[in-house]
């Protein structure tokens, strides 16, 4: 691994606070920044960042030590970080590996965004930019490890050479180095310079996880002092000189385009400065200020073609997938033995049918995108889970090569995999920005455009049939699925043979991303694709949350058809599953499962394997006469390979629950007209404080693997509030939300 190739300058990003330790803000990469660093760096270290303007211009630049370290004089630290920090830790988790392996002083360390532009022109040197799937920090550990120990090195080396002694004599802790026998001492910043000069190392060794003191430890969030005293900059908070604002709205239903509008009802208005159509779909207005841009486009007559999408329906999308459940050809994900054959032969069979709805991601910041166009260059300053995405999205809107373009990443007011596989707004900003060459214009989503026209949970129904023998004993088990497929909408190059391999989350015969934590004789899992004209997209968890609640409900309801204890009838099926069963005992302990629970409340329980992590949840639930269910306490397992920092950990799991069961509970798109029914919270609620249970984690790392930490228990927390909800009532719900479903007592 090579961190010494050079990038070429840019102009200067907006202004931002200035950093401090502990504190994060995008990259700072003025031209003015980029030519004093080539002055002052040697070789291919040539890379400064610094805040734009007339001061930093005067400053000497400050060269990195390679393209992961930054050691200022004053000896702060600063850790560059590819991935997208929106609320889940990654930003504080990965500076924490970097710090780690760099030795530095912990106190000490700040960060920043590298911009996609510079990876672009680095050689990608920064890796992959993706921050969805939970693979922020397990996809990413080693690159960054390698880089702050590669670091390291080249900083005792930049000493060792100051004192003409061997490298191999000197060690560093904390920021500062020691030749051992003479006792001499320098710090980092000291170094720093003569270290950026020097060629990276072609072998790097990284630390025994073991030997963790900055790694592994329940350490403060980096991101937290910032938002609380309110110096974070968001998207929706960002701020140019000469900027204007835009607001959009696109046709309602997915697949239809403008006919026309009256841009002269409006051109007379307060601050109006524009009314352009975006695209075959939309209209914008650009104004002096958001509010009279949205106010002006309320009131602007538009006519939309809606098209033939415009006859569908939820009813009508249901019955499309319910024939899907009896279509005699799917694509099959999970096949062992002979489903029919022990079906027929079957002492009792078992069938049922579950579906779930479209879902929004209801981001608390709705899209939005600052783009300044020339016909030279195009920036973009947005909140984006993939800068990398967001740069093509940029180019291909701006009519301009990656090489012309950049993108300016800016912390998340929430992603939930909206801003992750597609970039429309970003698409929309530049667009209407090329209609104000060189004015920054911002484009800000109203909530109820932003509700209406999100990348939604795909919608899924799934039947299944078991066979139970004489002895009560599982012997086969049919799963079909029927609905839509995120791959065959967003990114059809991912599909292998026509088939969705992300439709099979957490049922895989084996791998280690999403295994089936059961073995099975005679299994079959299958997809019938049904595709409705709503956009799916990765919604946190993807598709093993529904796949948790058709599994892990489905296996409750044959324990009790076989008339066993829920976690004893899945433990016989889980000799070939250690990971899996070892979660699911340490929730059933905790939980007290083996004793009796309290008057009045009832318990369930579920288990699950995905995103290369094992999850287990154990519920306590009450349902009052009147149908009220009050969710008390869930116990929550985790074993993600290794525990980073145990203290995120057990935010990211007690988060996850509030984002799974606020879908459990209330979360459903319906469509009628062919166009999303909920237009804002009002319509489309989330879960309140007072429905919010106490959360008790353990997290229980066994090592050896990396697996993800915010979005896999989000899948167990559903179908153990759903099987704690039949104890108490002997009502099934299989059919979400809750809130559809008439818990009162018959």
């Amino acid at each position: 691994m090579r961190f010494d190739m050079d990038i070429p300058a840019a102009p200067s990003p907006a202004p931002s606070p200035a950093h401090s330790p502990g504190r994060s803000a995008p990259v700072q990469a003025s031209r003015r920044a980029f030519l004093a660093g080539a002055a002052a760096a040697a070789g291919g270290f040539s890379l400064g960042f610094h805040l734009p303007g007339p001061a930093a211009a005067a400053a000497p630049a400050v060269p990195e030590v390679n393209a992961w370290v930054v050691v200022r004089p004053d000896e702060t630290v600063v850790i560059r970080i590819a991935r997208s920090e929106m609320g889940q830790g990654t930003l504080t988790g990965l500076a924490q590996l970097a710090a780690e392996e760099l030795g530095c002083d912990w106190a000490r360390v700040t960060t920043e965004y590298p911009t996609p532009g510079q990876n672009l022109a680095r050689g990608r040197v920064w890796g992959d930019f993706s921050t969805g799937g939970s693979r922020g920090i397990r996809e990413s550990h080693e690159i960054v490890r390698k880089g702050g120990a590669a670091a390291r090195m080249m900083l005792i080396e930049a000493a060792a050479q100051g004192w003409s002694v061997p490298a191999s004599a000197c060690r560093a802790e904390k920021g500062v180095i020691t030749h051992a026998e003479s006792g001499r001492t320098t710090t980092y910043g000291a170094v720093a310079e003569r270290a950026a000069t020097l060629a990276p190392p072609k072998e790097v060794v990284l630390k025994d996880p073991k030997d963790w003191t900055i790694a592994g430890q329940p350490l403060k969030r980096l991101d937290t002092a910032p938002k609380l005293d309110g110096s974070q900059v968001y998207g929706m908070d960002l701020t140019l000189p000469g900027m204007l604002n835009a607001a959009i709205r696109d046709c309602p239903v997915t697949g239809g385009t403008v006919k026309s509008f009256e841009a002269g009802a409006v051109a007379g208005m307060p601050g109006v400065k524009r009314v352009v159509q975006v695209g075959e779909t939309g209209v914008a207005v650009i104004a002096d200020t958001f509010w009279r841009a949205k106010t002006a486009l309320d009131a602007l007559p538009i006519v939309w073609d809606e098209g033939p999408n415009a006859e569908v329906s939820s009813a009508s999308i249901a019955a499309v997938l319910r024939e899907g459940l009896d279509a005699p050809e799917a694509y099959i994900g999970n096949k062992a033995g002979d489903v029919a054959g022990a079906l027929q032969g079957a002492d009792r069979v078992v069938e049922a049918v579950y579906s779930v709805p479209f879902q929004n991601h209801a981001t608390m910041e709705p899209m939005n995108a600052t783009a300044r166009w020339t016909p030279e260059r195009c920036e973009v300053w947005t909140p984006t889970q993939n800068g990398e995405a967001a740069l093509a999205a940029t180019a291909e809107a701006a009519g301009l090569s990656a090489a012309k373009c950049e993108v300016y990443k800016i912390h998340l007011g929430g992603g939930f995999g909206r801003r992750g596989a597609t970039h429309d707004w970003v698409r929309q900003a530049v667009l209407i920005a090329r209609e104000m060459p060189g004015t920054p214009v911002k484009l800000i989503w109203t909530r109820e455009e932003d509700m209406t026209h999100g990348r939604y949970h795909p919608i899924t129904q799934c039947r299944m049939r078991a066979a139970l023998d004489a002895k009560g004993d599982l012997t086969g088990l049919h799963m079909r699925i029927s609905g839509q497929s995120i791959l065959a909408a967003i990114m059809p190059q991912r599909m292998v043979n026509g088939r969705d391999p992300v439709t099979f989350q957490g049922l895989n015969p084996s791998g280690p991303e999403a295994t089936l934590g059961y073995t099975i004789p005679n299994i079959l899992v299958d997809h019938a694709m049904r595709n409705p004209h709503i956009i799916p997209g990765f919604w946190r968890g993807v598709n093993m949350n529904p796949n948790a609640i058709y599994l892990e409900c489905f296996m409750d309801e044959l324990a009790h058809a076989a008339g066993q204890d829920p976690l004893a009838f899945r433990r016989k099926l889980m000799a070939n599953h250690p990971k899996h069963r070892a979660v699911l005992d340490a929730v059933a302990d905790r939980i007290g499962w083996s004793t009796k629970p309290p008057e009045g409340i009832a318990r369930g329980i579920a288990q699950m394997m995905g995103f290369g992590s094992y999850v287990a949840a154990a519920a306590e639930v009450s349902v009052s006469p009147d149908g009220k269910l009050k969710i008390h306490r869930i116990v929550a397992a985790t074993d993600p390979g290794y525990a980073l920092n145990p203290q995120q950990i057990d935010a990211q799991i007690a988060g996850s629950f509030v984002y799974g069961l606020s879908a459990a509970l209330h979360g459903a798109c319906t469509v009628k007209d062919g166009r999303i029914e909920q237009t804002n919270f009002d319509s489309y609620p989330v879960m309140r404080l007072d429905e919010m249970p106490a959360v008790e984690t353990i997290v229980m790392p066994s090592g050896g693997f990396w697996g993800g930490v915010g979005e896999p228990t989000i899948a167990v927390a559903a179908p153990a509030v759903l099987n704690a909800v039949f104890a108490a009532t002997g009502k099934r719900v299989r059919n979400l939300p809750l809130a559809n479903t008439d818990l009162r007592r018959a």
